[in-house]
């Protein structure tokens, strides 16, 4: 059974940080690239950051770009997201999800994890 379980979500001020983490049961955990997206109340879920299977490539959406870093643990099976400068606009639950790297910013990912609610105020 496939399960991607998120940690780290919390209350935090604006231009503050937090690190997100995202531990997976994936047996073949290093075939998949990962992913992270977040969902605000009232919005669509959206795309915010991706990593390749290797490591070697990662993509962001241009709202996050230059805040936040995705970074993976193939031999923990663990992804991170270190989310920096936060601001209001980025509180959202936010959710771990598995899948082909190139598709996931558009068609999401094969497995999700349940998510993990960041507020930030102001």
């Amino acid at each position: 059974q496939v399960q991607l379980v998120e940690s780290g979500g919390s209350l935090v001020q604006a231009g503050g940080s937090l690190t997100l983490s995202c531990a997976a049961s994936l047996r073949t955990f290093s075939r998949y690239a990962m992913g992270w997206f977040r969902q605000a109340p009232g919005k669509e879920r959206e795309f915010v950051a991706a990593i390749s299977w290797s490591g070697d490539s990662t993509y962001y959406t241009d709202s996050v770009q230059g805040r936040f870093t995705i970074s993976r643990d193939n031999a923990k099976n663990t992804v991170t997201l270190q989310m920096n400068s936060l601001k209001p606009e980025d509180t959202a639950v936010y959710y771990c999800a598995a899948g082909r790297y190139m598709t996931m910013p558009t068609h999401g990912g094969t497995y999700w994890g349940q998510g993990t609610q960041v507020t930030v105020s102001s």
